[in-house]
């Protein structure tokens, strides 16, 4: 009979196994894929905790496994069922149609004669017949096709500004794809995986064709709704000109001093104003393809919050409360607030220059100038001459009651309900109503009794004891 010898608590009392070729390649592979799955979890929980980083895009080769993007997308989104439309004042929408569940687009790239404002018209580029381009409106998970022909004298591409797709989509010309020359009609698909808004533009010479107007806005609504739900939705783009007097076509070339500021590419007294009932939730969203300037807009009478940026929609523990955004060029900022005090309400960039017009800008400063004789000697080879601007820019704003260069507006003025608005450029009207048969323009807000600003009489400032002195 045999007996076992005692081991020891920490003697291995297994056999050494014979270690072959063959199982050290089993070993070293078992290895190696451990190592993988390691690494695998690591960066999943290092990109978790990265704001945004939620590992492959959802269809994409890298999340499928695969050699190709997988191309599965939800039924077309439909107005009314899906979404409430998104209003564009002074803009127009892309019509689009099913073509066996995708959604079909045709944008046609071509000059177009625009109006920024009566008096002011000029030769620009644009898509099918707009200048901006027309909104293009859809909803995440949307299948969409998008043809583009080119009707101008000059190859053009069209990027997909803040839209996630693939890169062969991405219409940088000579990057993702040769530009669409003269004549030529391209093709361009891909499915809408986001929701929020984003733009469209030119990327081949981008310094003329967007200077000369080929932008555009692009909303996606999201599939199941997000937020509060809103009763009006506008969408509103910045952009930026120079247009001399007497010319008839923008200045690609300029890069400081922009003459012409315009919302939706209109200048006021050229803007369409807001319309919306008391008590409406309201949404609007800015776009900015301007050539180089930001644009803080400031909305008098509301506080609102900031819900979305071109990255996405802003989570509510994070939004915060404004009355003026700043909107970066290149981007867009989405704004949200309930309309609860009827009135007229200016919105308007509160960089003062942009509210300014043509006539505004490389004038001689003529604060405090007293031109004596000059207007008499000056009218017989210049009828109905004036010198302005003694005083500030205020008097400007009759200017439009005055002959003017040929194709010009003057730097501010609109008519307003008491006087003259002196203000021009990158400015607009929020009119909120107790009542409305429809969205139409109300006409000018009455001001119930008590709360309108008035002329302080003698008796007023005598009881409360205020001395204006003697002029």
């Amino acid at each position: 009979m045999s007996t076992m010898k005692p081991t020891d608590e920490t003697e291995d009392t297994h056999p050494a196994p014979v270690l072959t070729r063959r199982g050290l390649l089993a070993r070293t592979g078992a290895t190696l894929a451990t190592g993988a799955l390691l690494m695998h979890g690591r960066t999943a929980q290092a990109q978790s905790s990265v704001p945004g980083a939620k590992g492959p895009r959802e269809g994409s080769a890298a999340d499928t496994g695969g050699k190709t993007a997988r191309q599965s997308h939800l039924p077309p989104g439909r107005e009314g069922r899906d979404y409430r439309p998104v209003v564009v004042p002074n803009g127009a929408k892309l019509p689009w149609k099913d073509v066996g569940g995708v959604k079909v687009f045709h944008l046609v790239a071509q000059e177009v004669e625009h109006e920024f404002a009566p008096g002011l018209k000029a030769l620009c580029w644009g898509y099918n017949g707009h200048v901006h381009g027309p909104t293009i409106e859809v909803v995440e998970g949307d299948r969409v096709r998008f043809y583009v022909t080119n009707r101008l004298p000059a190859s053009t591409t069209v990027h997909w500004h803040g839209i996630l797709l693939p890169s062969g989509m991405d219409g940088v010309g000579g990057l993702n794809q040769k530009a669409i020359a003269p004549g030529e009609t391209y093709k361009y698909e891909f499915t809408v995986r986001q929701s929020g808004t984003g733009m469209y533009h030119s990327h081949h010479d981008e310094m003329t064709q967007m200077a000369m107007g080929m932008v555009g806005m692009f909303v996606i609504h999201p599939r199941k709704p997000v937020g509060p739900r809103i009763d009006r939705d506008f969408a509103i783009m910045l952009h930026e000109w120079r247009i001399d007097p007497g010319t008839r076509r923008p200045d690609p070339n300029e890069m400081t001093d922009f003459n012409i500021l315009t919302m939706n590419a209109k200048a006021f007294p050229g803007t369409e104003p807001l319309v919306v009932r008391k008590g409406e939730r309201v949404r609007i969203r800015f776009g900015n393809l301007s050539a180089m300037d930001h644009h803080p807009i400031h909305l008098h009478g509301f506080q609102f919050r900031i819900t979305e940026t071109d990255g996405g929609r802003i989570q509510e523990s994070a939004q915060w409360p404004e009355t003026t955004v700043l909107v970066p060029t290149g981007s867009t900022r989405t704004i949200e607030f309930v309309a609860d005090e009827p009135g007229d309400w200016a919105m308007h960039c509160h960089m003062t220059h942009h509210v300014m017009n043509q006539m505004g800008h490389d004038i001689p400063n003529m604060i405090g100038v007293k031109p004596g004789g000059l207007d008499a000697k000056v009218r017989p080879l210049l009828p109905g001459y004036m010198t302005m601007g003694q005083t500030g820019m205020g008097d400007m704003g009759g200017m439009h009651h005055m002959p003017m260069p040929a194709n010009s507006i003057p730097m501010v003025g609109g008519k307003g309900p008491y006087d003259e608005i002196t203000m021009g450029g990158m400015f607009t009207i929020l009119k909120v109503r107790d009542r409305l048969d429809g969205y139409g323009d109300p006409g000018w807000y009455t001001a119930p009794p008590g709360t309108l600003a008035q002329l302080a009489h003698d008796d007023e400032l005598r009881r409360d004891g205020i001395d204006v002195g003697t002029p």
